[in-house]
């Protein structure tokens, strides 16, 4: 007959019992990280068996495979698998062999059937191969002993793991024991808890991977968009991370007090993804304008067509003089000499303005107001056809051939601009969680300048936070040094370093920042992996 003492004993150890599941539940619920959450599992279930070892496998998406995830033996002193370093290098269990369920194999068995197996003593047990375990002692002298298989199964009733454990001890001998009858309820309580956090953290986990997949293949069209830019995107993102996690290793001078954590880290990587998302609507014969007369076509062929037919026109108006002469003139000769070289002169200038024209349509040289001067002058001369007079070039060849530096005119650079404003536009549109909410903010505000003469919403100094300063500098050490552009050559690194210089004297970006980027040489791993080898040239 049980005493009154006994029985408030087992009540006093169910209820330590049911305390301890839940303070393990909710310390497994709070853990987002997968690696760290399968530690913590097998941690916590070798802790309520006093298991000496323990493996936790978890079912391929294929359900063809057991994966080993996690393997502990506190004999052998051996950690591996989650957040330990060291990779697991053993081959996938098969659940199926030549299309048969695969039995033999403890894990594997309770994997298909859902059954939980405790055996006293694998040497002795008939049913299962342990080939496996029995070579494993031979060559480590460890000693496999009792063991304990259990099924976890998510909230849908489904197998998406096995937790196996090894050698229960007792806890006063050290005594290698079968696992109580008592425990296995037990585990198996922690088994289906584990099941659905961790099912519940791998859905978080897919939904984000599937989000950032969905973020990295916007990014792709972007660049794509434009044979231009092709990687821009990619190499920001590069960049940013490059100089945040160097901040975050600085402990002393201007950073001492900044560290960016998990979160932050994550909100300043997407903003770098979705910086560009507004140049969806940005036409691309805008984007990818390569010269200054270039629309749809680059209208330079236009241009020359006009100057041939200019030429031909000429060449008309001389021969018609040179028949007028031979026709009403005996002693012509001479007088025909002389036009035919007016005609070679006159066509010499047209075909020298039309050189001079296609220069001014590249983007090598700054146009000065003699280079202007000349542009107008040129438009200016007419030529008739059909008994209709037509200028040289029209007003819009005229106004897109004197744009001074690049290949934009004033609208089409605010046209270009407005991706900023576009790109906050899209943004907000998407439910950022809290953690992300700064990603529109960052995003859109790539262009903005310390100074305030950024935009589109010309912030200050004082507005704009240190992970918007970081993506300002990588956006625009890319945009210098990128070998992809069409309007402009790639310059040497040098004089990219020279250009950010003045940006920085001129208080357009961060000087902390960009000191930093410098004296830790980033710019020069960058270079090494992202430029041509001749444009490194320090």
């Amino acid at each position: 007959m049980t005493s009154s003492s006994d029985f408030d004993q087992k009540i006093n150890n169910q209820q330590k019992q049911i305390k301890q599941l839940a303070e393990i539940g909710l310390a497994l619920s709070g853990e987002k990280n997968i690696n760290k959450l399968l530690e913590m599992i097998i941690d916590e279930a070798r802790d309520l068996s006093n298991a000496d070892a323990g493996t936790l496998y978890t079912v391929d998406g294929d359900k063809l495979h057991l994966s080993f995830e996690i393997m502990q033996n506190d004999s052998m002193k051996i950690r591996m698998g989650g957040t330990s370093g060291n990779k697991i290098t053993l081959p996938k269990v098969p659940l199926y062999i030549n299309g048969r369920p695969n039995h033999s194999n403890v894990s594997s068995y309770t994997a298909l059937t859902g059954e939980t197996i405790n055996i006293p003593d694998v040497y002795k047990a008939s049913g299962f191969d342990f080939t496996g375990p029995r070579k494993y002692d031979a060559t480590t002298g460890y000693r496999s002993k009792s063991m304990l298989v259990i099924p976890m199964k998510n909230h849908e009733n489904d197998i998406i793991g096995v937790l196996q454990l090894l050698n229960a001890k007792n806890i006063k001998t050290g005594k290698v024991v079968s696992f109580p009858a008592k425990y296995v309820n037990l585990i198996a309580s922690l088994a289906s808890q584990a099941a659905i956090v961790l099912t519940n953290t791998q859905l978080i986990h897919d939904l984000k991977n599937l989000f950032y997949s969905f973020i990295k293949s916007i990014a792709t069209a972007i660049d794509e968009k434009s044979p231009y830019t092709g990687g821009h995107i990619r190499r920001v993102v590069f960049l940013t991370m490059m100089i945040a996690e160097e901040i975050n290793k600085s402990h002393d001078g201007p950073f001492k007090d900044i560290y960016f954590n998990e979160d932050e880290i994550e909100e300043l990587r997407l903003a770098a993804w979705m910086h560009d998302v507004g140049k969806i609507t940005t036409p691309e014969h805008v984007v990818d304008k390569s010269t200054k007369l270039e629309t749809i076509y680059d209208r330079i062929f236009l241009i020359e067509t006009r100057f041939n037919l200019i030429a031909g026109l000429i060449k008309k108006r001389y021969l018609k003089q040179k028949i007028e002469l031979l026709i009403n003139e005996e002693n012509s000769k001479d007088k025909i000499k002389r036009i035919e070289q007016v005609l070679g002169d006159e066509i010499k200038t047209l075909y020298d303005e039309l050189d001079f024209i296609k220069e001014c349509n590249k983007t090598k040289e700054f146009m000065d107001d003699d280079k202007i001067k000349r542009v107008k002058n040129i438009a200016k001369k007419t030529y008739s056809l059909n008994n209709e007079e037509h200028y040289y070039l029209t007003e819009d060849e005229v106004k897109n051939l004197c744009i001074r530096k690049g290949t934009l005119t004033e609208e089409e650079r605010k046209i270009v601009e407005n991706h900023a404003e576009m790109t906050l536009k899209i943004l907000k549109q998407i439910p950022f969680p809290k953690k992300l909410a700064n990603v529109p903010k960052y995003a859109a505000s790539h262009h903005e300048k310390l100074d305030g003469s950024g935009y589109p919403r010309g912030l200050t100094a004082k507005e704009m936070p240190f992970q918007l300063r970081i993506m300002v500098i990588a956006d625009i050490f890319e945009a210098l040094t990128a070998k992809d552009r069409p309007y402009k050559q790639p310059i040497n690194l040098s004089l990219a370093i020279k250009i950010m210089e003045y940006m920085k004297k001129d208080k357009h970006i961060d000087s902390d920042i960009y000191d930093l980027f410098i004296k830790e040489r980033l710019f020069y791993d960058y270079a090494k992996k992202e430029m041509f080898s001749e444009q490194i040239d320090m």
